[in-house]
């Protein structure tokens, strides 16, 4: 006990001995009262009592009055109330969060707590839910995370609160990220477009700020200004949005010329396989989707294992799936050929009704073992999410597969061109007979030769169950599509494959927003006619004396 305050009391216990009776009655009540009386509650206290009063109009100045306390805990009571754990007693004026274990704790202070019986939910609706939004974004403007700093500066721009500005000018003295700042930068002149007492000069660098960021929500904000704005800011904000309109469009082609390539990626991994067997064999495989499908299958039957077995080795699902998958198709592929294929060579359309048929008959065999619904193929952490390239989004799995089908494809060269299999391959390619007579086994390179084009088509199937529906009808989506790329770039020439798939992809993609899909591939149909018409051989014919025959 300090010295002052010891001195302090001996002088009132003096004047209390010396004054009246009465008055040191009152005296002493008024110290009780003093006593007994609690202190005010505070801001952050009395703004969550306003939870008790049950109305959406008291919920929105609750949420204000927490906005601007900045405790420490408002963030929690805030966040709990948006995800539907607040609750709120009217007869006790309690406030609660129920938290995810279940466990109850009081809202004020986070001690632990009960339920009372008659505590229901704190109600949102739409207004609230924006008013909350708004609030979220500006109390984790100051979070030592730069992403969550990101995330509310972002959250602040869409809601566009002038109640944020105070937090986000805080924030911007203390910010180091170059992105969170930027992000913080676009909110303060969101927010300073809409405010009626900024000043010309402010808006017109917020109108640049808002610019330099050229996305649709940039264009959304300037195309929103109030209509008393400055003509000067007016004009301004014209210019920014037919600049960022241009921005946009070539953006636009950019993300179609992307998707292209994806397609292109998807039709290459299709046509590959087909490409070699239509090139070697002469033959029409109508089941070559189906050898696509069967490599699906597999991923599912892999991931199905993995799950209910070795679930730590879900990421390595589908590096275990991809021999599987090319060893199951290669051999069903032989077998196809030794039992079917081998007896109508010479004759394309017994061929072609032959493979149609097996392509049934393995469809209703999938049907059977895994039933007609699609199966669920999960993306393994390394091909999921994406990222921004400008104003685009890339994900992770288009990506990995462009690869895959770029790394497939030298693969398959480097096979033809260094292995004593590639060059009996394309000796029989280019003249059979003459291949036969230097004692090549014809008959077993077939057999090879459709094993090869199977598994890769197989492989094709682990990459497409990534981004398509895992089902029977899988492998018909592609089939055509993999004859046209394939006669397209010139029968058995890969490379004719490579520029062909890629090149109708783009194409696809770039007719899509004008005809749309289902015109879109009727139109490249008519394009390839017209082109077969003047280059029968594709634009990679092969060369050799069997060629011609």
């Amino acid at each position: 006990m300090s010295p002052r305050f010891i001195s302090f009391s001996r002088r009132l216990s003096r004047v209390t001995l010396r004054a009246p009776r009465w008055l040191a009655a009152v005296f002493a009540a008024a110290v009780a009262l003093t006593i007994v009386t609690p202190a005010s509650a505070g801001p952050f206290e009395d703004a969550i009592a306003l939870f008790t009063a049950g109305s959406f109009s008291d919920s929105a100045e609750a949420v204000a009055q927490l906005e601007a306390s900045g405790h420490p805990r408002a963030f929690i009571v805030v966040k709990a109330l948006q995800d539907g754990r607040l609750y709120a007693d009217e007869a006790s004026k309690t406030v609660s969060i129920k938290n995810d274990d279940g466990t109850i704790v009081d809202a004020a202070t986070g001690e632990i707590a009960t339920l009372p019986p008659t505590a229901t939910a704190v109600r949102l609706n739409n207004r609230l839910r924006r008013r909350v939004e708004a609030a979220l974004g500006s109390l984790t403007l100051l979070s030592p995370d730069p992403k969550m700093r990101i995330a509310a500066a972002q959250a602040v721009l869409k809601s566009r609160d002038p109640a944020a500005m105070p937090m986000i000018e805080a924030a911007l003295r203390n910010e180091t990220n170059s992105t969170a700042r930027s992000a913080l930068e676009t909110a303060r002149a969101a927010i300073l477009l809409l405010k009626p007492d900024a000043s010309e000069a402010d808006k017109l660098a917020a109108v640049a700020t808002i610019k330099a960021r050229g996305d649709q929500d940039a264009l959304a904000i300037l195309s929103s200004l109030p209509g008393d704005a400055p003509r000067a800011v007016t004009d301004s904000a014209a210019s920014a949005i037919a600049t960022i309109k241009n921005r946009l469009a070539l953006w636009s082609m950019v993300q179609d010329a992307w998707y292209g390539l994806s397609l292109g990626s998807v039709l290459l991994l299709a046509a590959i396989g087909l490409a070699i067997t239509f090139g070697v064999m002469g033959v029409i495989n109508m089941a070559h989707g189906e050898m696509v499908m069967i490599g699906a299958y597999t991923t599912f039957v892999v991931q199905d294992v993995i799950r209910t077995s070795y679930p730590g080795m879900f990421d390595y699902s589908l590096l275990i799936a991809l021999p599987l998958a090319f060893l199951i198709a290669a051999m069903i592929g032989i077998l196809i050929e030794r039992s079917v294929i081998r007896f109508l060579y010479g004759r394309p359309l017994e061929t072609l009704l032959a493979t149609w048929g097996l392509s049934l008959i393995l469809q209703q065999a999938v049907r059977t073992a895994f039933g007609p619904n699609n199966r669920e193929v999960g993306n393994p952490s390394w091909m999921s999410g994406a990222f921004d390239v400008g104003q685009i989004s890339v994900t992770y799995n288009r990506l990995w597969i462009l690869c895959f089908a770029l790394t497939v494809f030298a693969v398959l060269l480097a096979v033809l061109r260094f292995t004593r299999l590639g060059l009996e391959m394309r000796a029989v390619t280019q003249n059979r007979r003459m291949a036969a007579s230097m004692g090549i086994a014809t008959s077993r390179i077939d057999a090879l030769t459709f094993g090869l084009g199977s598994g890769i088509a197989g492989i094709a199937g682990v990459a497409l169950s990534q981004i398509d529906n895992v089902s029977p009808n899988l492998g018909q989506s592609y089939i055509i599509d993999s004859f046209m790329v394939v006669v397209f770039g010139g029968v058995g020439n890969l490379w004719g494959t490579l520029v062909g798939a890629f090149t109708l992809g783009i194409a696809n993609k770039f007719l899509e927003p004008f005809a749309g899909a289902v015109l879109g591939k009727i139109a490249i149909l008519v394009i390839i006619i017209l082109f077969i018409q003047k280059r029968p051989r594709g634009l990679f014919a092969l060369k050799g004396r069997a060629v011609e025959t």
